[in-house]
């Protein structure tokens, strides 16, 4: 049965688990919806609230297939995902727009993370004819060493609703392409480009099995594949503290197990910065996805000379923001991905408050007429932050941004990394000598010199440090190595007796 009969971009369509090649209702009967966080009315579809026993028939589905899949020649596993490639180009509007009903954010961003979902399987594709090992002179006479990759087995990949088609694929794909099968499990606001992912995958040929993607709450499918047995890896893209506790559950049975977290990403921006550039960047990062990134600028740390100056310009940014329905072409920042945000971005409003920070902008949930059925929330400024406060250390996840002044860069680098997180920081500055005493300087596993905290790029890789992560890269050349083991091989060839 092809998905899409199930998946189209019309209200209240019914989606079911992928198990197998299948596509089957959870072993339970129950289901719960997703709605479009800019009108809650428009129901995109129910999915399957999955079992345990759901999980372990997909566990049970990938390990069947996960051998013929890895006996299968690297060049011809990389073939599938350059077809998948194609296919992505064929329906970028369709997939750019049920994303943009699903998560809410804009059309532009949307069309652009298919882009990158694009660039990625092209990339990884071209990694299946790449060598993967190394040849190395032995030490002994008459002796041949070499490495070789070799894959793990089953993984088990938890995705965020804040990319719901970009971080699956960029996981998903190095997994497959290292050998591996894979359990697939979205995050329950977003689930409808996964399950695309895996109609388009069997549709350029992936076995059936190899990849299985099972809907439903993170509480009862995270902990279940986290701790299966047969599960030899867990690539998780969430919350510090979800993070902390899938790393405890692997850690029990020594199992791999990769973490892309949270940040409080800083902006540093000095005195002789381009003020115009610094702060049209900051808006950017801040307020693009709503704020719902990773990497999006949480924290402005700038030099008290133009302090004033700056923050003038971010919010005179932030009021000229049209903010709507991300269909219409002319919205600039869409909706929270659901009603429950609202208030929780809300409530670090009323803390900044609290502590004594200055709101300059925004503050408010937006409910009035064409805003009443959705998830709306003004892009939010506040000034006069000090780095004890609660909006300068904890994830906000939301249109919100902190201005902290200091008095130069010493101070600046000190305030950047005084957080337990260290995924991006950027800094604006006309100074070389201090452009590369900061990329010394900053604790964090992406550095932007007079751009922005996000936009990393695809064959770079992509990762945290501190509490954002726990060493691991993903994208780049670095991804199929983390989703395999390195072998060491000592041939002999002895001279015959």
């Amino acid at each position: 049965m092809s998905l899409s009969s199930s998946i189209s971009t019309t209200s209240g369509q019914d989606y079911k688990n992928f198990i197998a090649g299948q596509w089957r209702a959870s072993r339970g009967g129950e289901t719960f919806i997703s709605t479009n966080p800019a009108r809650t009315s428009d129901i995109i579809g129910s999915y399957q609230k999955s079992t345990v026993e759901d999980l372990e028939d997909a566990i049970e589905a990938a390990t069947q297939a996960q051998k013929g899949w890895a006996a299968t020649p690297a060049p011809e596993r990389g073939e599938v995902l350059f077809r998948l490639a194609r296919l992505f180009e064929q329906q970028r509007d369709e997939l750019a727009t049920l994303m943009t009903r699903e998560m809410g954010k804009i059309l532009k961003e949307t069309l652009g993370e298919v882009q990158v979902s694009i660039d990625v399987a092209k990339f990884i594709a071209g990694e299946g004819r790449r060598p993967e090992g190394e040849t190395i002179p032995s030490g002994l006479p008459n002796k041949f060493c070499m490495t070789v990759r070799h894959p793990l087995g089953i993984v088990g990949i938890i995705t965020p609703w804040n990319f719901p088609l970009a971080i699956p694929v960029w996981k998903t794909l190095p997994a497959l392409l290292a050998g591996n099968a894979v359990v697939l499990k979205p995050a329950s606001d977003t689930p409808a480009l996964t399950l695309k992912l895996a109609e388009l995958l069997q549709q350029a040929g992936l076995p059936d099995g190899v990849l299985n993607v099972v809907t439903g709450g993170g509480g009862t499918l995270g902990n279940a594949l986290a701790s299966h047995k047969r599960v030899n890896m867990i690539s998780l893209t969430g919350s510090t503290e979800v993070g902390r506790q899938v790393s405890e559950i692997c850690g029990r049975d020594l199992r791999r197990c990769a973490l892309e977290l949270g940040g409080k990403n800083a902006v540093i921006v000095l005195e002789d910065a381009d003020l115009d550039l610094a702060a049209t960047s900051v808006a950017m990062g801040a307020f693009g996805t709503t704020g719902q990134r990773c990497t999006a600028t949480s924290r402005v740390i700038v030099q008290r000379s133009v302090q004033q100056a700056f923050t003038e310009r971010l919010a005179a940014a932030a009021e000229r923001l049209h903010i709507g329905d991300g269909l219409d072409s002319q919205v600039e920042m869409g909706p929270l991905v659901n009603t429950g945000r609202v208030p929780a971005v809300h409530a670090y409003t009323e803390i900044g408050q609290q502590e004594g920070a200055k709101l300059v902008y925004g503050g408010t949930p937006l409910t009035e007429d064409a805003y009443q059925e959705g998830a709306f929330y003004k892009p939010t400024i506040f000034n006069e932050v000090s780095p004890e406060m609660r909006i300068a250390r904890e994830e906000v996840f939301g249109p919100f941004v902190a201005v902290m002044p200091v008095a130069g860069y010493e101070e600046a680098i000190a305030v950047a990394n005084g957080t337990e997180y260290g995924l991006s920081t950027a800094i604006f500055t006309e100074n070389s000598r201090l452009t590369f005493r900061a990329i010394r300087d900053i604790e964090a596993g992406l550095v932007y010199i007079n751009a922005g905290t996000t936009g990393s790029e695809i064959h770079l890789p992509f990762g945290g440090m501190k509490s954002s992560g726990n060493g691991h890269r993903e994208l780049g050349s670095y991804a199929v190595e983390e989703f395999s083991e390195t072998k060491s091989v000592f041939v002999s060839y002895p001279p015959a007796k």
